[in-house]
């Protein structure tokens, strides 16, 4: 007689967690910073978190369909790098704006692409792949710019990072189209199905028709052609192409779309989930600027709250283990 509450209970439990769990963890976190700082919810500052958060979630929502496959791609820092110093040297050689932005995302699409065909055609593990990719461009960007960082882009150009559209920044317009992009793609088409098909079983999916290389090659030119839109909003923000650019970005893609729920093993996670990661991520970074914290402290303070944060969802969404 009571084993049915209680089975009702842990179902409840379960899916109030998959679907609220970690917008409840942002929330607290929200509440915890606005306690500890008077300027955290001033409308500038809720404003510049969506601004910083925009470059990351770009990223995240091309490595969230990468990961949904059971992949994972290292590169998207270095690619980043070399499609917007591409980019950036033909503004400086007088092309238009319109060609230069092109060729950038082409770039990054590109790249992409060759991390796709590498990994079908050639067999060989997405990490190794992707790790190879993270060093060649970063080489080919140094090479290129002879490590000098490439600056003074036209104002047309630099709109995209600094303007806005009816009062909205111009970055969070861009992310936010991502999104509603990527969701619609991966909701609402054959081919988001065939990426969760994949990433839960890569065997079944092939005998079930999925076309798996195609599938895979495609998510891995997304996750190319998102990182050079990344980088060219950045870039217009800064008015500067460092060839260091991006370095490290992998990593906070990564833990965006981890942190939004996703498994490395593939076939669960979302877009929802990752924009909430980029947001509690960034949330987080500008929470410890406004209360001062030690350079020397904040990567430990960041790394323990984003870990206490996921053992807090994992405990909300229980999970049967795959």
């Amino acid at each position: 007689m009571r084993s049915f509450p209680l089975s009702s209970d842990r179902f409840d439990r379960r899916t109030f967690g998959q679907r609220f769990g970690l917008a409840l963890i942002f929330v607290l976190l929200m509440l915890a910073l606005a306690l500890l700082s008077d300027r955290f919810l001033t409308p500038a500052n809720l404003t510049n978190i969506l601004r910083q958060t925009a470059i990351n979630g770009i990223i995240s929502a091309g490595m969230t369909l990468v990961i949904l496959t059971g992949g994972i791609d290292l590169s998207v820092g270095s690619v980043l790098a070399l499609a917007v110093t591409i980019g950036a040297a033909l503004m400086k050689q007088g092309w238009p704006v319109e060609v230069s932005v092109l060729a950038a995302l082409a770039t990054g699409a590109g790249l992409g692409c060759i991390n796709g065909l590498l990994i079908t055609l050639a067999r060989i593990p997405p990490f190794i792949v992707t790790l190879g990719m993270l060093t060649m461009a970063r080489g080919l960007t140094l090479m290129y710019t002879q490590g000098q960082p490439i600056t003074g882009f036209p104002a047309a150009f630099r709109w995209i990072g600094t303007g806005e559209i009816a009062g909205i920044p111009v970055p969070i317009v861009l992310m936010l189209l991502v999104f509603i992009a990527g969701g619609i793609f991966l909701y609402r088409t054959s081919y988001g199905l065939y990426i969760y098909l994949l990433g839960d079983n890569p065997t079944a999916a092939r005998l079930t028709g999925v076309p798996v290389n195609r599938i895979t090659v495609l998510v891995y030119t997304i996750s190319g052609f998102c990182a050079a839109l990344a980088g060219l909003i950045l870039i217009a923000r800064l008015d500067s192409a460092q060839p260091t650019i991006g370095l490290g970005y992998e990593l906070n893609a990564i833990a965006a779309v981890v942190v939004g729920g996703a498994s490395f093993s593939g076939g669960e996670g979302g877009l929802a989930g990752t924009l909430l990661g980029a947001l509690l991520i960034e949330t987080l970074n500008n929470g410890l600027n406004l209360l001062n914290v030690s350079s020397l402290w904040e990567q430990v303070v960041k790394g323990v709250v984003i870990a206490l944060a996921l053992l807090l969802y994992r405990a909300i969404s229980p999970r049967n283990s795959r």
